[in-house]
C-alpha cells in the first residue's frame, strides 16, 4: 500500500463495530443483503454502509472507493472473533458493561440528556444497551485476539530507515508547518472575599430551593456556571464514580437519596450543590449547580506579574523550561509533559499548525524558535480565562516527509505497517481453515486478493 494511504489510515488493522443507534443511519432502512460470510458469521450490506457513514462523519474527505478496504477489515474482525472462540479467548461481562456505559455517556452528552437520546432512538436506555451488547462483545473479543497476535511487535531505528527508503518519492506526503509548543499556565489567585461571596450566593440559592421558592432545574438554568449542564437544568445522566468527575463531587452525589439535595460541596471547579434524580446501583442521574468565585482584574494582574518574573528567569537562562513548569505552573496535567502540548490521541508533541486554534497560530507567527511569548490572558478548554506564556521549542517549515524532521511520524506509520503485515500474514495462515464467501459485486476488490473461497449466489 502506498505510504500516503497507510499514513491516512494509521490504525487500519481493525475497524470497530461502532456503537450506533437506529436514528443515526438511513442505511439501516435499506434491505439487509448478505455481502459476505465468514464461517458461521455474516456481514450485511447495511453493516458496511454504517461503517462507511461513520468514517465519513469522522473524515468528510473519506472516499467511497475505500469500501473494499473497510470490507476487508470487517472480514478480518470476523476471523479474529472466530479464532478467539477456537482459542477460548473471552472478555468479562463487567468489561462489556463498562464499554457500553462509556459509549452511552458519550451519546447522552452529545444529545443533552438520557430522555433526548431515548426520544431520538425510539428505545429505552435498557433496550439500547441490550441491542448493542452482542456487537460490543464481538468487538472486544476481536480486539483481545488481535492484541495477542500483535503482542511484542517492536520497531527499531533501522526498521524505520528501511521502511522510509522503500517509499517512492512521489508517494511522500507534503506536511504543513510542524511545531513543538509548550506553555506555562498560572491561574489567577482568587481572593478570599470573592470565594466567600461565591459560597454565600450558593447557600442562598440552596435555601430558596429548599423553601420551595425556586425549582432546582430553573435555578440551575439561571445561576449555574457550568455551561455543560446549565441549558439542561443542571442535569447529568449516567454519572459513575469513575466517570471523570471530581472525587468530592461523586462522593457527595452517591450519598444522596432520590430527590435529596446535598450540602455545599467544594471541588477544584468551585462550589456545587447536587440533587439526586435517580440512582441505579453505581450509576446515577443528577442535577447540580456550580458557582465559581469571580476572578477580578487585580487577580489577573498578580498572575501576569508572576509570569513576567518566570519569563525573565527563562530568557536569562537561570531556569530551564521544564523546571519552570514544575515549579510555577498551576496546570497539573502539564507538569507530566514538561509543559509541552501534545496530541491527546498519540502523545506526540510535534503538532500540525493547521490543527491549532487561530489565536495560537497568530502568536507563534511572531515567535522565533526558542522564544517565549509575553504573558497574556487566554481561554482554556473549560472556557475559563487564565494566564500563560508560550514557548516555541521547534518549528519545521512546510515540506515533504523526511527522516530528519518527521522521524516520529514515519516511525508511527512504519509500526502500523509492520502490524498490518503481521495481521495479513496471520490471516493468510488461517484462511485455509475457514469458509469465506463474498457477493459478486465485491469480487473485484483487490484488497481481498485470493481470500475468497467462493462467490455468494445472487437471488
Amino acid at each position: 500500500m502506498p505510504f500516503n494511504k497507510i499514513f491516512a489510515l494509521v490504525n487500519p488493522l481493525l475497524y470497530s463495530f461502532l456503537f450506533f443507534l437506529s436514528f443515526q443511519s438511513a442505511a439501516q432502512e435499506s434491505a439487509d443483503k448478505i455481502i459476505a460470510v465468514v464461517g458461521k458469521e455474516i456481514i450485511l450490506q447495511s453493516d458496511l454502509e454504517i461503517q462507511v457513514l461513520q468514517m465519513k462523519q469522522q473524515n468528510p474527505s473519506f472516499a467511497d472507493s475505500n469500501k473494499c478496504l473497510i470490507l476487508q477489515e470487517m472480514i478480518i474482525a470476523k476471523l479474529l472473533k472466530a479464532q478467539a472462540e477456537r482459542d477460548s479467548v473471552i472478555v468479562s461481562e463487567e468489561d462489556i458493561d463498562g464499554r457500553i456505559e462509556n459509549k452511552l455517556r458519550y451519546f447522552i452528552q452529545m444529545y443533552g440528556s438520557k430522555e433526548k437520546l431515548e426520544q431520538l432512538s425510539g428505545k429505552t436506555i435498557y433496550q439500547i444497551k441490550e441491542d448493542n451488547r452482542d456487537a460490543i462483545r464481538d468487538q472486544m473479543i476481536a480486539e483481545k485476539m488481535q492484541g495477542q497476535i500483535l503482542d511484542n511487535i517492536k520497531i527499531t531505528p533501522a526498521d524505520v530507515e528501511k521502511f522510509y527508503k522503500k517509499i517512492p518519492v512521489d508517494s511522500l506526503p507534503f506536511f504543513p508547518a510542524i511545531v513543538e509548543v509548550g506553555q506555562i499556565v498560572i491561574d489567577p489567585p482568587v481572593s478570599q472575599e470573592m470565594t466567600d461571596y461565591a459560597r454565600q450566593k450558593l447557600e442562598e440559592i440552596r435555601k430558596d430551593i429548599l423553601d420551595g421558592k425556586k425549582s432546582f432545574e430553573n435555578a440551575a438554568g439561571i445561576y449555574s456556571d457550568d455551561p455543560g449542564s446549565r441549558d439542561n437544568g443542571g442535569r447529568y445522566d449516567g454519572v459513575t464514580r469513575n466517570g471523570g468527575y471530581a472525587p468530592e463531587f461523586v462522593s457527595a452525589a452517591f450519598k444522596l437519596q432520590n430527590g435529596e439535595i446535598s450540602p455545599i460541596v467544594k471541588t477544584k471547579f468551585g462550589y456545587h450543590i447536587i440533587q439526586m434524580i435517580q440512582r441505579r446501583g453505581e450509576e446515577a442521574d443528577i442535577r447540580h449547580i456550580l458557582i465559581k468565585a469571580e476572578v477580578t482584574s487585580a487577580d489577573f494582574k498578580k498572575a501576569m506579574e508572576k509570569l513576567d518574573s518566570v519569563r525573565n528567569l527563562l530568557v536569562s537562562g537561570k531556569m530551564s523550561f521544564p523546571e519552570a513548569v514544575g515549579k510555577f505552573s498551576t496546570d497539573e496535567a502539564a507538569k507530566r509533559t514538561g509543559g509541552m502540548i501534545a496530541d491527546p490521541n498519540t502523545g506526540v508533541s510535534e503538532l500540525d499548525m493547521t490543527k491549532l486554534d487561530a489565536g495560537m497560530v497568530l502568536m507563534l507567527d511572531s515567535l522565533k524558535q526558542g522564544d517565549y511569548s509575553a504573558p497574556h490572558i487566554f481561554m482554556t478548554e473549560m472556557r475559563d480565562k487564565s494566564c500563560r506564556i508560550v514557548y516555541l521549542r521547534t518549528r519545521t517549515a512546510p515540506h515533504k516527509a523526511n527522516l530528519k524532521d518527521d522521524y516520529n511520524r514515519i516511525m508511527e506509520v512504519a509500526l502500523a505497517n509492520k502490524k498490518q503485515t503481521k495481521i495479513q500474514n496471520w490471516v493468510k495462515s488461517k484462511l485455509p481453515t475457514y469458509y469465506i464467501k463474498v457477493a459478486p459485486e465485491y469480487q473485484g476488490c483487490k484488497t481481498l486478493g485470493d481470500w475468497v473461497t467462493s462467490t455468494l449466489t445472487s437471488k
